[in-house]
């Protein structure tokens, strides 16, 4: 067998059993993306059928009897109104609680596995050639290896709604204080002041858990978190059965690969913020966060990122660390100091031109933005403030 790259599709239940390949790929990935783990794609299935799932595995021949996973790409059938009612494939499966669009590719042949993939899309008679990819970040250098492997295949990315997202970036040097006085600037002696003022009044302790004990820990963070004003809408994941059960699957499977952590903030003994997440490679992903209102006098929210970050630096803080942060969420709130450009994006697979799924983006795109120049219009005009 000739050295080269091969693409072989996958359904959930043949990608199940590739947990620790995918892990050696996650280790050696240009930029981790655990919502392409098999443990992710699984618990998918509790949302989405897995005739509708379509997992791309790039593998690398150099031997007779060995391959090397290079390159992943799960994706999802969809037809609906943002396809513009046309078939496309979308990235990530659970656009609701996973943070990135990005495939997998090893760092040392990324080139070689997204020009493979991007090829074998473009070649495929049964899969749809648009791409709907509305987690998209636009730097990096995985982003960089798609974007050079859509100009080499005639492929194009088109993007619409754009925002930043807080990420943790610590350089090799940075401490606890060195890094949040870099990440905060100026409002570093407020928010530590703030900080310590939390633990004046009363004990304030952080709990770390992982693996199983994380996954002891789950019901406490759902019940803190349906206990605000999203479990009075029900919207909280504990007042829907069908995300309950997606979150909980996804949880116990990462909890099996000790890639799940529940961080949680108490103050004299009483949790009043848990934050959710996942790990792959030496990449840290935040998926939800929960606090308990009637402490905001304390702002546990980004007193619980403060502290996380604060255990992080006791230790080895993760290299990348993502924030999850979706467009229209204030980047300020977070402490966090990195930002990283995101989009909602589209790639057309193959020479052609813009279809349905591009009008219905860009017809999306202008409806929102006309609804909020209404709003700040109606804001203006309820304060008594001239037109801008």
């Amino acid at each position: 067998m000739s050295t080269g790259i091969v693409v072989r599709r996958l359904g959930p239940a043949a990608y199940a059993e590739l947990g620790p390949v995918f892990a050696e790929l996650a280790r050696h990935a240009l930029e981790p993306n655990p919502h392409m783990a098999p443990a992710a794609v699984s618990a998918a299935t509790t949302l989405v059928p897995e005739d509708e799932i379509v997992v791309l595995c790039a593998w690398l021949s150099e031997a007779l009897d060995f391959e090397q996973l290079v390159g992943i790409w799960a994706f999802r059938r969809v037809k609906g109104w943002r396809s513009g009612f046309a078939p496309a494939l979308a990235a990530p499966l659970v656009p609701l609680y996973e943070v990135s669009s990005l495939p997998v590719l090893d760092r040392d042949h990324a080139a070689e596995a997204a020009r493979a993939l991007m090829r074998y899309l473009r070649a495929s008679r049964d899969l749809p050639h648009r791409l709907l990819l509305p987690l998209l970040p636009l730097d990096g250098p995985c982003h960089a290896a798609l974007a050079e492997a859509c100009r080499q295949t005639g492929s194009a990315i088109s993007t619409y709604e754009r925002w930043v997202r807080p990420v943790m970036i610590p350089r090799p040097e940075d401490s606890f204080e060195s890094y949040l006085r870099r990440a905060l600037g100026s409002a570093y002696k407020k928010r530590m002041q703030q900080f310590r003022a939390v633990a004046k009044q009363g004990a304030l302790t952080f709990r770390r858990n992982r693996g199983r004990g994380a996954l002891e820990a789950l019901d406490a963070f759902l019940t803190l978190e349906a206990s605000g004003w999203k479990g009075e809408a029900g919207t909280a994941i504990a007042c829907l059965p069908a995300d309950a059960a997606y979150i909980r699957r996804l949880a116990e499977l990462c909890a099996n690969d000790d890639t799940l952590l529940i961080d949680t903030l108490l103050h004299d003994g009483r949790a009043i913020a848990m934050g959710l997440l996942v790990e792959s490679g030496n990449r840290r992903h935040f998926l939800k966060i929960a606090y308990d209102e009637t402490q905001s006098r304390h702002s546990p929210g980004r007193t619980l990122t403060i502290a996380m970050l604060q255990a992080d630096f006791n230790g080895t803080p993760p290299a990348f660390f993502d924030s999850g942060a979706g467009e229209g969420v204030d980047a300020g709130t977070y402490v966090w100091g990195e930002r990283r450009e995101m989009a909602n994006a589209i790639i057309r697979v193959g020479p052609g031109r813009s279809g349905a799924a591009q009008a219905a983006a860009l017809s999306r795109m202008w409806l929102r933005r006309l609804r909020e120049a209404v709003r700040a219009r109606s804001a203006r005009a309820a304060s008594g403030r001239p037109p801008a």
